[in-house]
């Protein structure tokens, strides 16, 4: 019975012992698991070069649709692949490992100790910087804070049934207005780490020296549990922009693709559209992805 109960649920917590800080590590590393985003994944990478990423630590989740292919073209020796398709579990209790958990555990312990920080986000996760001039500049201050947590701004659908022509950045600035009403699908975080730190990761959350603790991006400190709470929120220096869902073409592909974990499809497609209804319930104009790319001087709608 026991055995049983623990079969249904997936470890999605690992222990580690942090790497060691090589001499003049610096800049900002990105760890992105990927399958199948050809489509946009051009945008996000010259977006995040542009931002003043070093390099981005890609793993590949069964990629066949020329997403590798683009990620080269646009990173060149800023990138490295690592073969990630995989369902693994534990041979005793038959718990799956989460996929993306064993990714960015490896990432941090294998490639972290080149970089002074390291992020863990996905290909509809953009990293902006609000008011410097890129993502190192933004950190600058916040050198004594081994995780910086990033609330999500999660963009909809906003209005497109069919992926539109001019890219993500263009075509989606309607996000939900309150990041923190702690709506399903609307509340959580994603971290930027000293990897020198990191002791346990999650996908949404870190330990850093054996310690449950956090910091916003104006540097202050919080518990863990408690920067869900409204004292916590913080996008002056810098914002997580997640569109969850783009189009609703788009949407209904990611709903048929299935979750990353075992899930019964249903449940998911239900949970899915539950957290689309809580994104859009009430939405506010956000445009501070164009505003960046405007201050550097870029073009928006692409890679080419």
């Amino acid at each position: 019975m026991f055995r049983g109960l623990l079969s249904r649920k997936p470890v999605t917590k690992l222990a580690l012992t942090p790497p060691d800080p090589q001499p003049g590590r610096a800049g900002i590393a990105l760890v992105l698991i990927v399958r199948n985003e050809a489509r946009h994944i051009g945008e996000w990478a010259a977006f995040h070069l542009k931002a003043g990423v070093a390099h981005v630590v890609v793993y590949d989740n069964g990629c066949t649709d020329g997403t590798i292919g683009v990620l080269r073209d646009v990173l060149g020796d800023r990138l490295t692949v690592m073969p990630w398709n995989q369902k693994l579990r534990d041979a005793v209790t038959g718990r799956e490992l989460h996929n993306q958990v064993l990714a960015y555990a490896h990432a941090i312990r294998n490639f972290g100790g080149r970089f002074r920080w390291m992020a863990c986000i996905d290909a509809d996760e953009f990293l902006v910087p609000k008011q410097a001039a890129d993502l190192p500049a933004a950190l600058a201050p916040l050198e004594d804070c081994a995780s910086i947590s990033l609330p999500w701004h999660n963009f909809g659908r906003n209005g497109h049934v069919a992926p539109p022509d001019g890219g993500v950045l263009r075509n989606y600035t309607r996000r939900a207005a309150d990041p923190m009403s702690g709506a399903r699908g609307v509340t959580n975080f994603k971290v930027i780490v000293d990897p020198a730190h990191v002791t346990a990761v999650k996908v949404h959350s870190y330990e850093v020296d054996g310690r449950a603790l956090t910091w916003n991006d104006r540097g202050a400190r919080f518990a863990l549990k408690d920067r869900a709470g409204r004292a916590f929120y913080s996008a002056d220096h810098i914002q997580l922009n997640h569109y969850y869902t783009r189009s609703e073409q788009e949407l209904a592909a990611k709903i048929a693709r299935g979750s990353n974990q075992s899930v019964e499809a249903a449940r998911h497609a239900a949970r899915v559209r539950r957290n689309v209804a809580n994104i859009e319930a009430d939405e506010v104009e956000d445009r501070c992805a164009l505003d960046f790319l405007a201050r550097a001087g870029a073009e928006t709608g692409g890679y080419r």
